[in-house]
Parts: structure tokens; C-alpha cells; sequence
């Protein structure tokens, strides 16, 4: 064989036996369009300057003008034009002479990728007409003035989303001419939750505003019993965040042609975003040292994280759940499809989806968490997209749950979702994608049980109702919280939550009911736990209550072990034990008061200052057991945010953060960082030491450059502390 031959053989496309194109997975790679395409028949030495050709293109991309103003694209901080699907925009297109419909034809050319195809909607050739039919691709004539035109084009409503290059074609009676290759023209097309015929369609203008345009959002934390919030930036509308985001389409090498599909954009985006498949943006890690990276409590939004990934193409370190549920949700929003973020308190972690978690109990009744696989987490928090579900039988459309938290594989991958809350909410957990862990997640059962020296298992006590006891997402229109626990299930002990959970396990998850086992509850005993406030570096007080509602005279042999713990229900230490004996008298009740010291827990405490508490009781003249377990989380104080002067657009400012160390040592490695959306990029400042007492006060000048209501969000980082936070709304004037 010739070297020529073997060449040629090189560049011939791969063959894999069913296509000779290879993937079209790529939004970055291009194919050369030729500017002269002629025709067989042309003559030699053709000229084709006699004819119609394109002088220029006018895009109307700018943030005050029509397109991006129609579309509501005018906050993205990105030159070129963004316009929203199945929604009609304006281009200009000048001649070289005055445009002559009888004998001048000429049409638009959408190419996306390296190998476009007109049956993949990567090649869109557009042709004028005189009609605009909705949601179809088309372009009309709307104005002509001496040698320019403008156009009205229409997209599709189901097309692709992504960067799109523009060319237009002339036809001459030799060959086509087209304009040259000019990134200026480049045209991106998002999800359009403004028009009718897309699958993301959100039929409500304020809801609109929150979910897709509201660039900063609320994360609620801490416990059921005591639920903190904190600002998150969401910065979709930043600098190269758009591109960042499409990239990620990239790197999951999702088939161009399924990006018009929001079900199968939310599926892959849930594994991109976590780096356990094919290194994805964000490395989790649950632990209290994170030295070689960044410790996920000090993050105050998405920003910096896709843009660190989208420029070293490595995993960022560090994320948990909700910094995974953040990043995913700018990647919605940007893309257009509307979406937010959930928490849901007391979250299950039951590896096999039985709706049931075991705790088992020791020989003093007290929780063996050597054998203790399952987990409670205070709080988990993943996301809700918006979309229709043609997949699926009529009435699955609407909010559908998706998880980039690497939890469990789904088809051989860490990811979750798209699953829809109707579906979680009547048992339906048949309907794709991963409903039965997502509704084991709000509706498992606690099972304590305990192992006999035979090796039998015996239930002693079963809690029905602490699941998914709280779910919330931040209220539409401000910060407040918004409880949406109903709409992903019936009322705990309902006859429709029954029927809900009879059909799950009709479904497939199989659930052990209470009836199939030999457990017999106490049920003229009831015991309590409530915790005083409790400040980080103080002491504070815990009580246990007991209701004895019989005529009987009883006995408590009562264990209590305090645990501090990661929010996901995972034990650092155990740094409390207590054991008493409790009378209880007939129809009374009896309560008992346990002293936590500070110097017994902050030795070891974790970052998010978590606390678990587990009683155990023995009803000595029964042999029945009591058990319940809860979650403290202590009062962090908070950075203090003032501004100093006007805020007025165009004009320098300057805010001041500061922070009191509240804590009986001195603070070390302390990070403070600072960022709004709009108002000015992160920006990271380190501090030594901070002594116990002292005021820290850093001092920023910025220069806002847009009026209206914006946000400024702090955190504070250091080796004895974290999850320090601070936020400030702030009216920008016009100037």
C-alpha cells in the first residue's frame, strides 16, 4: 500500500458498523462551510461579484434591544445573541445592492457541531416565506430599506439548545454564496418556559421571574426543629457561566440532537455535576478536614465553582448536598428550564429502597453503630426541574425531582431523576426515573430492632412519622420559607397516605409492614425530647419527658447518647452518656433535666455544629422498649454586612464585614469571602488569627454597575469554625 493510500485510509471516518458519522457530542467543534459552493456546470473563472451578496448581519444582541429584552435573556453578562426557543427574533441583513424578491433567492443556515445533519436538527436551513407558523422554523421579510432587510425568524419550539453558527446562503446560476464564518453572528437558543408548545412551558409570570430568572436563591438547613436558611448565588446570568453550562452537555457526551429534550438534559446533568462518574464538576466529601481543597461550607454560590471547572476541566473539591443541589440549579435556570432548590428534613438514607431504615440496639438498649448501616440525614437537599412528561402516562408533567448528590447508581451511574413529585406523592413509584429511592427518602420507617444472642432480630420499637417530616423550598417572590411537604405526600396516618404506600409496595418497594412482625408497642407510655437554644461555646440544657397515661405505677431504665455528628447522620463521637432511673406514676407525667456542657463537645465538634441524640427506655414491668432520637443544631453567629455611602450604578462603594469571635479560644486559617451576583465578582481575603472576642472588619470598594435590588453574600471559614454566614440586600439607585 502506497503512503498516499494509507493517508487517505487515516481521514476516512470511523465505521462502526451503523453509521458512518461519528458522535455529534460536541457544542465546541465545527466543520468548515465553504463561502463558494459551485455548481458542475460552472464556468472556469466564475466571478461571482455581479450578484446579490452579504455585506453584513445586524444581530439586535445588545441588552436594551428587542431580542434580548423579547426573550428575557438582557441579564446574561455573554455579547452575543441569546434568544429563547419557539419564540420569534429580529436579525438585519445588508446587501451589496438593493434585495430583489423576483429573481434574488437567498436563505439562513443553523449549523451546530462538527458533522451537521438536517434529520439530527444540527443543520437547519430556513428558507423566507411570507407566514410565521408557530413554533415551526421560519423567517419572513418585515422591513426593506435600500439595501438592507430585516427578518423576523421564527425557531422551533422542540429544537436544540446550544450555540448555533449562522450563515446566509445566496443562490446564483453557478454555484451558492455564503457569508464567511463570524463568531460575532453566533446565536444561542435556550428552553423557553415563556412559550406554549416547549416542554418546559411555566404558565404563571411571577413563578417565571423566581425560577428562572432569580439569580440568588435560599438554602434551608440545619433541623426540623430548628431550620436555619442562607443565601446562594446562583449566578446564572455571570460571565461565561452560559458557555460553562453547555460545556457540561460536552463533557457528558450527550448527542447534540437529544438536547432539545429537558428529560434527558436533567438526567445527564445529574451525573456531570458530581465527579463520581467521568470527573464531573464537583468532588463530594463528608469529613471535617479539607485541606487539599475547599471546605463546601464556605462557598457562597455557583459562580467560581463552574468556572474553576470550566477552565481546568478537573473536578472542584469540595461539595455535599447542598452545593451539588446550587450548581445544579444555575445549570436549569441558565439553560432556561425553571427549577429549585428543595431541603427535606430528617432525610433517609436506605440503601436498598425498603421504605424502611434499622437502627439496631446493644445489649443496653442503647444504638450499635457498628452494625448500623442506615442513615438519617438531618437534612438533604436536591432539586425540582420543571417540564412535561410525554414519556409517561397523562398527569406526570410538572415538577419532577432530580439529585446530582452521588448517592446510589442508577443504570450504572450516580445520579437521580428526572422522577415526578405526583408520582412520589401516590406510590407511582413505577414511573422513571428513580422514584422508589426518592420516595423511600420522605417515607421510610425507623425500625429499631435488636439482635439476640441466637441471632434472631426483635423489633422493639417502630417510629412512623419521622421521615420526610418537614420538605420546604424558598417562598416565590421573597426569602421566606415555603412548606411544600404535601406535595410529596398525604398526611402522615391518612387513609390516602395508606392507600399511597400500598401501591408503592404494589409497585415494587417492598416495605416489612408493622403487622408481619411479632412487635407489640407500649402504648400507655409515651416519651418526649426537647433541647433548650443552644449557643455554639455555651452550655445548655436537654429534657426528657415521660406521659404515663395508665393507672399503673412503672419504671425507666432511660440510656441517653449524645452524638456529634455530620448533617448526615454519619457519628464523629459520641460525646455524652447518661443513664437514670425514671418513676413514673399513675396518669402523670415526669420530666428529667440533663446538663450539656461545652467543654464536653467542642473539643470534637464538626463543621456544621450537629448534635443526635438517641433515648432509650426500658419500661421495667413490661420488658417494652421506648426509643427516639433527634437533631440539635447549634446557634453559629453571624457576619455582620453594612454598606458606607450612596449606592448608586456606575459609582464606587464600599461594604464592611464583620464578625465577633464568640468561642473561649482563639479562630486560625480564618477565610473570609464575599460575592453578589451583579455587584461584584467573589472576592477572598485571609486572616491569621482572630482571639477569642475580638472583631474582625474587612472593608471592600465596589462599583455596582446595574440599579435595582441585589444581594451581598458572606462566609467565614476556619479550622474551628465554619458555616459562618452573613447576607445584606442592598437598593442600587440609578444614577
Amino acid at each position: 500500500m502506497s503512503e498516499t493510500t494509507s493517508t487517505n485510509e487515516e481521514n476516512k471516518l470511523p465505521l462502526n458498523g451503523r453509521r458512518a458519522i461519528p458522535p455529534n457530542n460536541s457544542n465546541d467543534e465545527e466543520n468548515e462551510v465553504p463561502e463558494m459552493e459551485t455548481f458542475a456546470f460552472a464556468p472556469r473563472g466564475f466571478n461571482p461579484g455581479g450578484f446579490l451578496r452579504v455585506e453584513d448581519i445586524y444581530m439586535f444582541k445588545e441588552p436594551h434591544e428587542i431580542n434580548k429584552q423579547e426573550h428575557h435573556t438582557d441579564k446574561y453578562y455573554n455579547p452575543k445573541l441569546i434568544v429563547r426557543r419557539g419564540q420569534s427574533f429580529q436579525i438585519q441583513i445588508y446587501f451589496n445592492r438593493p434585495y430583489k424578491p423576483e429573481t434574488d433567492q437567498f436563505w439562513l443556515e443553523f449549523l451546530m457541531g462538527r458533522y451537521p445533519q438536517q434529520n439530527k436538527g444540527t443543520y437547519i436551513p430556513i428558507a423566507v416565506g411570507n407566514v410565521l407558523k408557530p413554533g415551526q422554523w421560519g423567517a419572513k421579510i418585515i422591513h426593506r430599506e435600500s439595501n438592507s432587510i430585516r427578518l423576523s425568524i421564527m425557531s422551533s419550539a422542540t429544537c436544540i439548545i446550544g450555540k448555533f453558527r449562522l450563515y446566509v446562503a445566496v443562490l446564483t446560476p453557478f454555484g451558492i454564496l455564503r457569508t464567511r464564518r463570524n463568531s460575532a453572528t453566533d446565536t444561542y437558543i435556550l428552553f423557553n418556559p415563556w412559550c406554549q408548545l416547549d416542554a418546559v412551558y411555566l404558565d404563571d409570570e411571577k413563578e417565571r421571574e423566581e425560577y428562572v430568572l432569580n439569580d440568588v436563591g435560599i438554602v434551608f438547613h440545619g433541623s426540623v426543629e430548628e431550620v436555619k436558611s442562607r443565601s446562594w448565588s446562583y449566578g446564572q446570568f455571570e460571565e461565561n457561566i452560559l458557555d460553562a453550562c453547555l460545556f457540561l452537555m460536552d463533557k457528558a457526551e450527550l448527542e447534540l440532537s437529544g438536547r432539545g429534550n429537558p428529560i434527558k438534559v436533567c438526567r445527564v446533568a445529574s451525573a456531570v455535576i458530581n465527579s463520581r462518574d467521568e470527573d464531573g464538576v464537583i468532588t463530594g466529601a463528608w469529613r471535617n478536614s479539607y485541606d487539599d481543597g475547599i471546605a463546601p461550607s464556605t462557598w457562597t454560590g455557583s459562580v467560581d465553582i463552574l468556572l474553576e471547572y470550566y477552565s481546568s476541566k478537573q473536578p472542584v473539591r469540595y461539595g455535599q448536598c447542598w452545593v451539588f443541589a446550587g450548581v445544579f440549579n444555575t445549570f436549569l435556570r441558565c439553560l432556561g428550564i425553571p427549577a429549585r432548590l428543595i431541603t427535606n428534613y430528617s432525610s433517609a438514607h436506605d440503601n436498598n429502597a425498603n421504605l424502611r431504615l434499622d437502627f439496631f440496639l446493644d445489649d443496653e438498649e442503647k444504638v450499635d453503630t457498628t452494625l448500623t448501616r442506615d442513615s438519617l440525614w438531618n437534612y438533604h437537599c436536591w432539586n425540582e426541574a420543571w417540564m412535561s412528561r410525554p414519556d409517561l402516562p397523562v398527569g406526570y408533567g410538572g415538577w419532577q425531582v432530580v439529585d446530582a448528590t452521588p448517592q446510589e447508581t442508577s443504570d450504572g451511574m450516580y445520579r437521580c431523576g428526572p422522577a415526578p413529585v405526583k408520582a412520589i406523592k401516590h406510590g407511582h413509584v413505577y414511573c422513571q426515573f428513580d422514584a422508589p429511592f426518592i420516595y423511600a427518602e420522605v417515607n421510610s420507617d425507623i425500625f429499631y430492632t435488636k439482635i439476640e444472642k441466637n441471632g434472631t432480630q426483635v423489633v422493639k420499637s417502630i417510629n412512623q412519622t419521622h421521615v420526610g417530616q418537614l420538605i420546604a423550598t424558598k417562598e416565590v417572590g421573597g426569602d421566606g420559607m415555603m412548606d411544600i411537604t404535601e406535595e410529596y405526600k398525604f398526611r402522615e396516618g391518612s387513609e390516602e397516605e395508606r392507600l399511597a404506600l400500598e401501591t408503592a409496595v404494589m409497585y415494587g418497594v417492598k416495605k416489612e409492614s408493622i403487622q408481619d412482625t411479632t412487635y407489640q408497642p407500649q402504648t400507655d407510655v409515651e416519651m418526649d425530647f426537647q433541647a433548650q437554644k443552644a449557643v455554639l461555646g455555651n452550655d445548655f440544657k436537654v429534657t426528657v419527658t415521660f406521659r404515663n397515661k395508665s393507672h399503673n405505677s412503672y419504671t425507666a431504665t432511660t440510656y441517653l447518647s449524645g452524638n456529634i455528628v455530620f448533617y448526615t447522620g454519619v457519628t464523629r463521637s459520641e460525646f455524652k452518656k447518661h443513664s437514670f432511673s425514671a418513676k413514673l406514676k399513675p396518669s402523670s407525667a415526669s420530666s428529667f433535666d440533663i446538663v450539656i456542657k461545652s467543654s464536653e463537645y467542642m473539643r470534637d465538634l464538626v463543621e456544621q455544629a450537629s448534635f443526635n441524640f438517641f433515648v432509650t427506655a426500658r419500661i421495667n414491668e413490661t420488658g417494652k422498649i421506648l426509643a427516639l432520637q433527634k437533631a440539635i443544631v447549634l446557634e453559629i453567629p453571624a457576619l455582620r454586612i453594612k454598606t458606607k455611602g450612596e449606592l448608586v450604578a456606575g459609582r464606587q462603594a464600599s461594604v464592611i464585614v464583620e464578625f465577633t469571635n464568640p468561642l473561649k479560644q482563639t479562630l486560625e486559617n480564618v477565610t473570609l469571602r464575599l460575592e453578589g451576583p451583579g455587584l461584584l465578582r467573589t472576592i477572598k481575603k485571609q486572616f491569621g488569627k482572630v482571639p477569642m472576642n475580638s472583631t474582625l472588619t474587612w472593608e471592600v470598594k465596589f462599583t455596582p454597575m446595574r440599579p435595582g435590588l441585589r444581594k451581598l453574600i458572606a462566609s467565614l471559614s476556619s479550622d474551628a469554625l465554619r458555616h459562618v454566614y452573613g447576607e445584606l440586600n442592598v437598593q442600587i439607585q440609578k444614577p
